[in-house]
């Protein structure tokens, strides 16, 4: 269905949940290698709620004159293609659009992405569901690039907020490069840590030989690692200062449709988890960053246009 305007959530003025609005803007087509979706499905990322309390903006790192949109996580349908793409109308597809400087986001009816972002969804899958995979997938697995094989003898990884988003995602996935994981969380959290394969505290001595930082802890999470190991943070340009010969990175999410498509593959088939916590309707976004704000919540908020 071709619309002249679409319903997309954006802020004007950020300040928090009441700010969001619902508004209509003009319909676009997709460019050479892009792909017009209609979105069936957006999830809440708590950076959303960043862009949302204006944190970003006051950081100066967006900078849009009208409005700023909301959502990097979808899951749709193709529409139209433009020239250049293998991608068919009717595809189910999945994708994440990054960055914060932008009038537009997944929170929308409709998205104009590049066909190379994205992945086309398995027929196991469930739209909802994938639309919870590409920002925090990508995320994990780029961490665990960052890592790179666990070295001989020195292959005790930590990761913290494992029971989160991006921390469910690294317990499973750090295990394909040799790492011996184990999950810093809650004590209510002990059984899904361990229903991923790793083991599981809830506090952390020192000396791990690396540390992912998903719960980005930063100069707190420093002291666990050992001397001449790893930490691996998840606020790109805001690492860390190093001590005692750390080596500290922090992963930058870029868009990348062959390895969402190994993710959403391992989703099927059960290697990764998928935690919907709610869905709710595209009006209710402003409910959903509040109830994500109180924190405690297990699984995620998806949003329906």
């Amino acid at each position: 269905m071709h619309t002249s305007t679409f319903r997309t959530a954006v802020v004007r003025i950020p300040n928090g949940p009441d700010s969001i609005e619902i508004i209509g803007v003009p319909a676009l087509e997709p460019g050479p290698g892009e792909v017009l979706v209609r979105v069936a499905a957006a999830s809440v990322n708590p950076v959303d709620l960043a862009v949302a309390s204006g944190f970003f903006h006051a950081a100066g790192l967006i900078n849009q004159p009208e409005h700023t949109g909301l959502g990097m996580d979808f899951a749709g349908t193709v529409l139209t293609t433009g020239p250049g793409v293998d991608l068919t109308v009717g595809d189910r597809v999945a994708g994440a659009v990054v960055g914060f400087d932008r009038d537009f986001g997944t929170y929308a009816e409709q998205l104009v992405v590049a066909a190379a972002d994205v992945a086309v969804v398995p027929d196991d899958l469930e739209l909802i569901d994938a639309a919870t995979v590409p920002v925090n997938g990508l995320a994990a697995a780029q961490i665990v690039d960052l890592l790179g094989d666990a070295p001989a003898g020195a292959d005790r990884l930590l990761v913290t907020g494992a029971a989160g988003a991006v921390g469910g995602y690294l317990l499973s996935l750090a295990r394909d490069r040799g790492w011996r994981v184990t999950g810093l969380a809650r004590a209510e959290d002990e059984e899904f840590v361990r229903s991923l394969g790793a083991d599981f505290t809830t506090h952390a001595e020192p000396r791990w030989d690396a540390v992912a930082d998903a719960a980005a802890l930063q100069e707190q999470a420093i002291p666990l690692v050992r001397d001449g190991g790893a930490f691996v943070g998840v606020r790109p340009n805001g690492e860390p200062a190093t001590e005692r010969g750390i080596t500290t990175t922090a992963v930058d999410t870029t868009p990348d449709g062959p390895r969402l498509a190994e993710l959403l593959a391992r989703t099927v088939s059960g290697e990764l988890p998928v935690r919907v916590h709610a869905v709710v309707p595209l009006e209710q976004a402003a409910d959903a960053h509040r109830a994500v704000a109180k924190g405690g919540v297990r699984g995620r908020y998806v949003l329906e246009p």
